[in-house]
């Protein structure tokens, strides 16, 4: 019979990945509770409409990505591509808006996106989402910016480029599209079919594809940075002096408009050459008109996400210095019935003891010992326990001690040892 495989796209996480996330994860929160984030868990599963109305239906991910089905009552339901539009129908759902000045909101989970899988690039992939709602100041932008400085330096990485740049506002583009129609009326000939499609429809996102003759055409292209409005080029100017403050280094992309119809004014990538062609890590910005657009009142609000699976592969990750483990290797039933008082006394210090279940020979047992990686057994057949000690192996140099039976003496000794 064949064996049924995780679908293309998907993988199992274990092992060495997962403890990268898992620091990935203990990094973040230290940092998010120091600038006074919360926790939030939204759905995996939203109605299609969310996402058509907060992303945008010329976006890529609206057009190409979702998964999206009809359930058994005929709605349209959408496993989530991103969390941002999440977080703003939970933030208007439970009327945060009503109860709070300022919703600084953090959640961790999967997202999903149909696109061809590549590396770092999966059809189910992690993020951590940030999301901060009713602060219009360039500061905060410049605040994140710093927060992710500070947790990549933890996280060891550091061949990495902060990019930004403004999109401006509604008033800002509007004036602009005609600009940027006109010039690219006449490089048609060198547009791919989707960007002569964006052309007519939403000609800013021919700045986000990634076809190569299509980037050089937007290389010589105006760019939106330069027709910014005034109250927008005062807002991108007071952010890089923020970030100045901060002690952060970025550079300014005029390219950057992210893949996303909801951002206005500051946006931002975090990019590595160690991730290949698909560069960027994290990535994020301003989206003041989401809010009031999805029915809330006018809020402005800021937000990132961070790819684990990418900041996984580029960090530097150090083991924490861990409790030695062990494994308590016996031979009888007397000795094995000494097994759960020992057990109880070790895990209420916190420390791993593994055993055998069937009580196999001791050759068996040290074999399965050595197998977990254990760093000390706990030896207890009939002759120790005749004499009223348990033997101690270090698993490392197999030297060897004697300790007290009874199962607390026998854990002040071990901890005297192990402390040595």
């Amino acid at each position: 019979m064949e064996k049924i495989k995780t679908l293309r796209g998907f993988k199992d996480i274990f092992g060495e990945e997962i403890e990268k996330f898992k620091h990935i994860e203990a990094v973040a929160r230290k940092y998010f509770r120091l600038l006074g984030f919360r926790e939030i868990e939204i759905p995996i599963l939203e109605k299609t409409d969310l996402f058509v109305r907060s992303i945008g239906d010329t976006t890529d991910i609206v057009e190409k990505e979702m998964f999206t089905f009809q359930d058994l009552g005929g709605d349209s339901l959408t496993l989530r591509p991103e969390a941002t539009a999440g977080m703003v129908r939970s933030y208007l759902q439970e009327s945060l808006y009503a109860k709070e000045r300022v919703t600084k909101l953090f959640t961790i989970g999967p997202m999903f996106r149909h696109e061809r899988p590549q590396k770092g690039r999966f059809r189910e992939f992690h993020q951590i989402d940030v999301e901060v709602f009713n602060v219009k100041e360039p500061l905060l932008d410049a605040e994140l910016i710093w927060m992710i400085f500070l947790m990549l330096g933890e996280l060891g990485v550091t061949n990495y480029k902060i990019e930004v740049n403004s999109v401006g506002c509604r008033e800002c583009r509007e004036s602009f599209r005609d600009v940027l129609v006109e010039y690219f009326e006449t490089k048609k000939d060198e547009l791919c079919e989707d960007c002569l499609r964006r052309l007519s429809r939403n000609p800013l996102r021919i700045f986000d594809c990634k076809n190569a003759q299509c980037i050089q055409v937007t290389a010589h292209s105006p760019f939106l940075y330069d027709h910014l409005c005034g109250d927008c080029s005062e807002h991108f100017h007071a952010f890089l002096m923020h970030v100045n403050d901060f002690g952060v280094v970025v550079d300014i992309n005029k390219r950057l408009v992210r893949g996303l119809d909801y951002y206005t004014k500051t946006v931002f990538e975090i990019t590595s050459d160690d991730l290949g062609a698909q560069k960027a890590f994290i990535a994020g910005g301003r989206y003041d008109n989401l809010v009031e657009e999805m029915g809330g009142p006018a809020t402005p609000g800021i937000g990132f996400a961070i790819g684990m699976e990418r900041l996984a592969m580029i960090g530097r990750f150090q083991a924490s210095p861990e409790t030695p483990t062990c494994f308590f290797a016996y031979l009888g039933d007397r000795a094995k019935g000494l097994m759960v008082p020992i057990l109880r006394a070790f895990a209420a210090e916190g420390i791993t003891l593994g055993y055998s279940y069937d009580g196999k020979s001791l050759k068996s047992q040290m074999r399965y010992a050595d197998s977990t990686k254990a760093d000390f057994v706990l030896i207890l057949g009939d002759d120790e326990m005749g004499k009223g000690i348990i033997v101690l192996r270090d698993m490392q140099n197999k030297n060897q001690h004697e300790l007290p039976l009874d199962p607390q003496e026998m854990l002040q000794e071990f901890k005297k040892l192990i402390i040595q």
